[in-house]
């Protein structure tokens, strides 16, 4: 039995479409269905329902689906104890929101190349919504973004939250301390309409009975950045994520006695049973990020100019996504 057609037909099942499969194993759609006929034509019954344009297993095609899954794990069982399966030579999907990118994607993506040297990456920056989404279709290996994925084959780990701080412009703004009420009498500018962050802090401010002056949604973090640094209001941002933007010097922290809800952040991934290489990347990750929280949390001691350490209290909602 060829187990390339057996993982053709596992993906079919999986992501219930011929389409989405070929995607995924980087086939036409004409060669995929090869494929699947191929191995309907060995074993000797349809394994797909083809009578309408809707997606059906037919019943000896459920049956096969978890023989198909156990054929594939003994083939991963088989390379890693002949000692093939150790290096990554493969080529993976991840997305990503804004914040990841900004906060340490890029630095563990650096390492998890010099790691595993045969691995290629396609990388995609989208909002939470979107990469959900994907993962869940299967046109994505991996995501990390602030809501974890549900679907069938598909798994997801926390990772540690992200803190949100308030961020103004260090020649404009220079309070040692601001209350949430001289904040709202500020221009803001924040994440998306509808997205985490957006939902933390209209919750945030409504919470304490004060209204905003003016609430300015806004899809990039380098945006936000750009226009503090140009003097159009105060932006809330992963603190992280601004300590990395050495082009942007007049950026700084203010102090407020009113924290923002840090952003949680989910890794969610298909599960392969023909190979380890996703479990592999997301341990990667977690470790990457573990130590570099590790680092951070030896270093609070002395903070970088302009950013105090954060506080962690907070009363916002956890409602919506990013």
């Amino acid at each position: 039995m060829n187990l390339r057609f057996v993982e053709a037909f596992y993906w079919v099942a999986s992501l219930k479409s011929v389409t989405r499969a070929a995607e995924k194993l980087f086939l036409t759609q004409s060669a995929m269905s090869s494929r699947i006929a191929a191995l309907e034509e060995e074993l000797g019954v349809l394994l797909l329902d083809r009578r309408d344009k809707q997606f059906r297993l037919t019943a000896a095609g459920a049956r096969f689906f978890t023989y198909a899954q156990r054929l594939l794990e003994l083939q991963r069982e088989a390379k890693a104890e002949m000692g093939s399966g150790a290096a990554l030579a493969v080529s993976m999907r991840i997305g990503a929101i804004e914040s990841v990118l900004h906060s340490w994607l890029i630095p563990w993506i650096e390492k998890l190349r010099a790691d595993h040297p045969g691995l290629a990456l396609e990388l995609t920056v989208e909002t939470t919504p979107i990469l959900v989404e994907q993962v869940q279709r299967g046109t994505q290996d991996l995501v990390f973004a602030a809501l974890p994925a549900s679907a069938d084959g598909v798994r997801s780990r926390a990772l540690p939250a992200m803190d949100m701080v308030f961020m103004g412009n260090a020649q404009l703004h220079r309070k040692r301390r601001y209350t949430l009420a001289e904040l709202g009498e500020l221009e803001i500018l924040t994440f998306q309409r509808g997205s985490l962050p957006h939902v933390a802090l209209l919750d945030l401010f409504r919470q304490e009975g004060i209204e905003p002056r003016r609430v300015h949604t806004i899809s990039s973090i380098s945006a936000m950045a750009q226009l503090v640094q140009g003097g159009f209001g105060v932006a809330t941002l992963p603190r992280h994520a601004v300590q990395r933007m050495q082009t942007f010097p007049n950026l700084r922290q203010l102090a407020c006695a009113s924290a923002l809800q840090p952003l949680p952040i989910h890794a969610s991934y298909r599960t392969d049973p023909s190979t380890q290489a996703v479990e592999t990347v997301v341990k990667s990750a977690l470790a990457f990020v573990d130590a570099q929280n590790g680092s951070r949390k030896r270093a609070a001691g002395a903070p970088a100019a302009g950013l105090p350490p954060p506080s962690h209290s907070s009363k916002a909602s956890k409602k919506s996504m990013t």
